[in-house]
């Protein structure tokens, strides 16, 4: 490859930052929710409750550890670190008259420091991060108010970021709002700090959420042109891609149309309109979207410059109805060829390059996968190692699909961000057992813990994988 190709890895702000309240941050919507487990699910409050442990708060520290953690990142041979800026650090309420300068400044010395080690800082705007007033005020995504205040957000950001950040993502995973399918809580939650069981119209809450959001990215990538032309600004996106169970003709079209959902807001973002097709499928849930002039010429001047892909499993659709057949995380059935992590997630390298060509010769846009990684159990010895081959072998066996991809497919990829180099809180569950990180973080579920830091051998494996640049280059 002649390009640059980035390896790097992944972080969220309410994952890893903690000082929930340190240096005029407001509550966030991840800040008043609890810890889980994989058979317990989080609980989303509404207020900071008294003698409840909420892992954000907390976390790992980052805020005030980053220095130390970039030291470590740049010693794995990180070429590329993808952050996330907290809304809520810089408006506490969303709508505040004045930005928090203490907040800019935080980001700033974190991108820098970044910069100081030779680590290329990719900044993703929304990241499940939103001001809890904005939902109590405003009733969050399906208020078009809220466009605004992100775009004056946004604005903010890509003006104090103008000559150390050149890639930026709007928003993370917002894919997984979908008004066709009924959403669990969670998902609905972490873009929108609604819960879905408490709507009164769920279907077309997801709708105007959806959209407002769609239509807040589009606006965003034209207003980060517009102070910066240098800036790449994309969008990430969580893609799992869908086999059909078997020959049956019916499964292909169930396999199609469950892979299908997850196209349009990249149709809006990348081909310049709101796609047709969707408006359609609304109106036959009783919902009609009108869209106006000023809104379609937002879509037509706010393409995105690349596509951000979170990948972690592949999913299975059938038509029929099989017994004794289990669901996957992530929808539709568990691959009976596929070996499961130890929280059940499918995994299929495979799937990965499978997905990257299907993105690639649908969009023709540049490509980096800005997720990817293994939640497992870790033990730290005594001795300080942690061994975890099964980590090697994760990120090894994905690492040469991409190659394959690259080489033989001829996608165009331009880097591998792993999900997260170093321990810190599952979004999913809320709990630090499961461990993704090249870097252990000696941190429990309760917040316990020295919050030391520890390599494991996946983290000397990555080093030799950045040194020799052998496994995709």
């Amino acid at each position: 490859m002649k390009n640059k190709f980035y390896f790097g890895g992944s972080i969220a702000s309410h994952q890893c930052e903690g000082a929930y309240d340190t240096d005029g941050k407001g509550l966030g919507i991840m800040d008043v929710v609890t810890v889980g487990s994989r058979d317990v699910p989080r609980k989303f409050h509404e207020k900071v409750e008294e003698g409840v442990y909420y892992p954000s708060h907390k976390a790992i520290d980052f805020y005030h550890t980053y220095k130390e953690d970039i030291a470590l990142f740049k010693e794995a041979g990180f070429s590329a670190l993808r952050i996330s800026v907290d809304w809520s650090r810089i408006y506490p309420n969303g709508d505040d008259e004045q930005p928090n300068q203490k907040g800019i400044d935080h980001y700033l010395d974190v991108v820098r420091e970044l910069k100081k080690n030779g680590i290329e800082p990719i900044v993703t705007l929304f990241h499940f991060e939103m001001p809890l007033a904005l939902v109590k005020k405003y009733g969050s995504w399906q208020n078009r108010k809220v466009i605004d205040l992100y775009l004056r957000y946004a604005k903010t950001m890509f003006e104090a970021f103008k000559g150390e950040v050149t890639y930026w993502s709007t928003f993370n995973e917002m894919n997984h709002l979908d008004s066709d399918v009924e959403l669990s809580d969670f998902f609905t939650y972490m873009n929108t700090g609604l819960c879905y069981s408490k709507l009164e119209d769920p279907a077309k809450v997801m709708v105007h959420c959806a959209y407002n959001m769609t239509l807040a990215s589009v606006k965003a990538v034209k207003l980060g042109h517009s102070i910066d032309r240098s800036y790449k600004i994309g969008c990430v996106f969580g893609l799992t891609p869908v086999y059909a169970y078997s020959a049956n003709p019916e499964d292909s079209i169930k396999a199609f149309k469950a892979m299908d959902r997850d196209w349009y807001q990249i149709d809006a973002m990348a081909k310049g309109a709101f796609p047709e097709y969707k408006l359609k499928a609304y109106r036959d849930r009783g919902v009609d979207l009108e869209i106006s002039e000023e809104d379609k010429e937002a879509f037509a001047e706010g393409r995105i410059d690349f596509i951000g892909i979170n990948y972690y499993s592949s999913a299975v659709e059938t038509a029929l109805e099989l017994k004794d057949s289990q669901g996957s995380f992530f929808g539709g059935l568990n691959n009976p060829y596929l070996k499961t992590s130890d929280w059940g997630w499918i995994i299929d390298p495979i799937g990965l390059r499978y997905l990257l060509n299907m993105v690639d010769r649908r969009y023709s846009l540049p490509m980096i996968i800005t997720e990817n990684g293994l939640g497992a159990y870790d033990k730290l010895e005594e001795d300080g190692s942690v061994h975890d081959p099964y980590r090697i072998a994760y990120v090894s066996s994905h690492l040469e699909q991409i190659r394959l991809a690259i080489e033989e497919d001829k996608v165009n990829c331009f880097g591998y961000l792993m999900w997260g180099p170093i321990d810190l809180v599952s979004a999913t569950t809320g709990e630090m057992k499961k461990r993704y990180g090249f870097i252990y973080v000696d941190r429990d579920d309760d917040g316990s813990g020295s919050n030391k830091r520890y390599k494991k051998d996946s983290f000397y494996w990555f080093q030799k994988v950045t040194e020799t640049n052998n496994s995709v280059e």
